[in-house]
């Protein structure tokens, strides 16, 4: 029997349709729609929107929330995050993901692309969560050879373990960035990602001492470092981009690269508020939006980061025109998802089943005069009432199946790994 669900009297386009999903895609959209033995949610009062996709996180960090604040990002990184991911076990990184995975169904975020430690902990958060996951393992050779050769062996064996899971499930590689990771390595991995059509997620020009350091270290900035290596390439997907110019904005779109905008870490750690999203999509770059882990950003609230990427954009350009809500809307949903090489993104027929249904019945949708501009400005992920990914329902009515228990067990893990 082919699994089906009936959404009836959603509000699509300023329009009530309805929606039918069979199996994994969304078959028809229209009005009076009839399907036997469907499972019919009723969806009066609600708008639909494609699954949120965040672009660039790190999700078993939930477990350091609110551990490490009002920190410069390498003190930060040195002092209180490196030191206590080393001590992570697999369940740390299963409970931590797991409640990333909650947190992101809840604000109606239905693809992310991870970068972290301890593969299969995320992996198997991801699979039974009903999500999609991007997963890309963290890299690190530190300018050792011999940590080099390491990481390529870690690559090699976790893009094989990948098969063990389900299509959700998707490897990625992650070096961490230029100041951890050698050229030399950065070469490797770009040839392995060609070879096994896998993204490259990586770090870069996230801070001002980045790329003076980058200059200094390798007569380059980040960008053109890149270049001189020869691994701009349309898998690599960078995360922040915060410092680049007209030239390598030209490279980029030129290679193809793709960049995710992380407008609440920027701000907080304070690493830079002028990402250039308006010249970099003009120049023909796909910008995505991401919100990145939750020691940085504290939380994983992507309608929350549509805001904060509009507010900045117009507040450092002094330009209250610029980033409006629609092209928010877009860089979190379609955009994100054709970075990603996914077909969703979008309430079309015979696209993925991802998406939510938003409650309208409140404050934030009153008076409703522009859905997607309240959506974006007055709403956060609350608003989520049902989520749908890959044509299941993973949360109904703002419930989703465990929720206690992965409270429960993220918090135990979190508390038990600072002790340790």
């Amino acid at each position: 029997m082919i699994h089906r669900i009936l959404i009836k009297q959603v509000e699509l386009n300023q329009q009530k349709v309805d929606i039918l999903i069979e199996r994994n895609l969304i078959s028809r959209i229209g009005k009076d729609l009839v399907a036997e033995d469907a499972e019919v949610i009723d969806a009066t009062g609600m708008a639909v929107i494609p699954g949120l996709v965040n672009g660039h996180t790190h999700a078993a960090m939930t477990l350091f929330r609110g551990f490490a604040d009002d920190m410069k990002l390498m003190p930060w990184l040195e002092q209180k995050i490196w030191p206590n991911e080393a001590k992570m076990t697999r369940e740390d990184v299963y409970w931590g993901a797991k409640l990333a995975c909650l947190e992101m169904i809840k604000s109606g975020t239905t693809t992310f692309l991870d970068m972290y430690q301890k593969f299969r902990g995320t992996a198997d958060a991801v699979e039974e969560m009903g999500i999609r996951g991007y997963l890309s393992p963290v890299c690190f050779d530190h300018f050792d050879p011999k940590l080099a050769e390491k990481s390529k062996k870690e690559c090699e064996k976790l893009y094989d373990v990948v098969d063990e899971y389900g299509p959700r499930v998707q490897y990625a590689v992650g070096p961490h960035a230029i100041y951890t990771v050698s050229g030399g390595l950065l070469q490797w991995i770009h040839t392995f990602a060609n070879e096994h059509q896998a993204l490259i997620h990586l770090h870069l020009a996230e801070t001002e001492e980045e790329v003076n350091n980058s200059i200094r270290q390798f007569g380059f900035s980040p960008v053109r470092y890149l270049y001189k290596l020869g691994v701009l390439s349309p898998r690599l997907v960078i995360a922040h981009g915060v410092y680049v110019d007209k030239d390598e904005i030209r490279m980029l779109a030129d290679y193809g690269v793709k960049v995710i905008h992380n407008p609440a870490s920027n701000m907080k750690l304070a690493s830079g508020i002028s990402f250039k999203f308006a010249e970099m999509k003009q120049a023909g770059v796909k910008v995505g939006i991401g919100t990145d882990g939750c020691s940085s950003s504290n939380n994983l609230d992507m309608i929350e980061a549509m805001k904060l990427a509009a507010l900045l954009g117009k507040a450092w350009r002094k330009d209250p025109e610029v980033l409006a809500a629609p092209e928010m809307l877009e860089a979190a949903t379609c955009t994100g998802a054709d970075i990603l090489g996914l077909k969703a993104g979008r309430i079309e027929e015979g696209y993925l089943a991802d998406l939510c249904l938003i409650d309208l019945q409140s404050p934030a949708f009153t008076p409703n005069f522009n859905f997607v501009s309240n959506l974006v400005y007055a709403a956060n992920g609350s608003c989520v009432d049902t989520v749908v990914c890959n044509g299941k329902v993973v949360m109904r009515h703002k419930q989703v199946p465990g929720e206690a228990e992965i409270l429960e067990q993220a918090a135990r893990c979190a508390y038990n790994l600072i002790k340790r």
